[in-house]
């Protein structure tokens, strides 16, 4: 990977597995420092040595994106050690627990809109704020989900949390467009994390949702890394509150099962 990044300074949010942590070495790879934040320490740690390892720098803050006084000072640890913010990645989330409408507790889907939504909202808050404060733009990029896009029945917690992520993200570009600050979203269908080992892993399930990605497939950490460092570079210099469907042709239309 060329060196998209030199000189930038980068957050990624649930940075401590999966997604999270493939785009923080890949962050690394391309020049830019990297801050990692999540709610485990030593997967956090264990993050940061891949980080340096890549030949990279970086620093693991451990934060829950639902609380403000946590993303506030995440983002002001990441300006003290580093001097500044650049790019941001807002992975943070879960998928909290699937179930019909008329069967889910209140608490579960709080906890989720708490995390998926609030969470992004949260560190907009912040990372604009820094990003303003400095006067030389950025770019930032949210996860969604495919489920950001149609609904699924059993998800709805989720869908709707994804659904509001891609609402947010419009918004937020519109209000930072002329300050050059780019503000996209990322929405991958099933990728192999441990997300989807939880949710997925009986081979009955398994095989009908992999029908569902008429590739023949699922996605991989490393794809979605990719795209996200993307957008994060001078190369998406013209795309702004838009959401990158990554999904193995999950959303071009049905699907057979023959």
């Amino acid at each position: 990977m060329t060196a998209e990044l030199e000189g930038k300074v980068g957050l990624v949010t649930g940075g401590t597995s999966g997604i999270g942590r493939e785009t923080a070495v890949l962050f690394a790879k391309a020049g830019a420092k990297v801050v990692v934040a999540g709610r485990r320490d030593k997967e956090g740690q264990e993050t940061i040595e891949v980080v340096r390892a890549a030949g990279g720098d970086g620093l693991f803050v451990k934060t829950d994106v639902s609380k403000g006084s946590e993303v506030e000072a995440l983002v002001q640890k990441t300006a003290e050690k580093f001097g500044r913010l650049d790019v941001a990645f807002n992975n943070a989330g879960i998928e909290g627990v699937w179930s019909p409408i008329a069967r889910q507790s209140e608490q579960d889907f709080d906890r989720t809109i708490a995390i998926n939504l609030k969470g992004v909202w949260l560190c907009l808050k912040y990372e604009i704020r820094q990003m303003l404060k400095q006067g030389t733009g950025g770019a930032i990029v949210n996860m969604s989900s495919t489920l950001g896009l149609v609904g699924a029945a059993g998800a709805a917690a989720y869908a709707a949390s994804k659904h509001g992520v891609i609402g947010l993200t419009k918004a937020a570009a519109l209000e930072t467009a002329r300050h050059g600050i780019r503000i996209n979203a990322v929405s991958p269908a099933v990728i192999e994390t441990s997300m989807s080992e939880r949710l997925f892993s009986a081979p009955q399930v398994h095989k009908v949702v992999l029908a569902q990605h008429p590739i023949g497939r699922f996605g991989t950490s490393k794809e979605i890394a990719e795209a996200v460092v993307w957008m994060c570079s001078d190369r998406a210099s013209f795309m702004t509150g838009q959401s990158l469907v990554l999904d193995g042709g999950f959303l071009a239309g049905p699907t057979s099962s023959s």
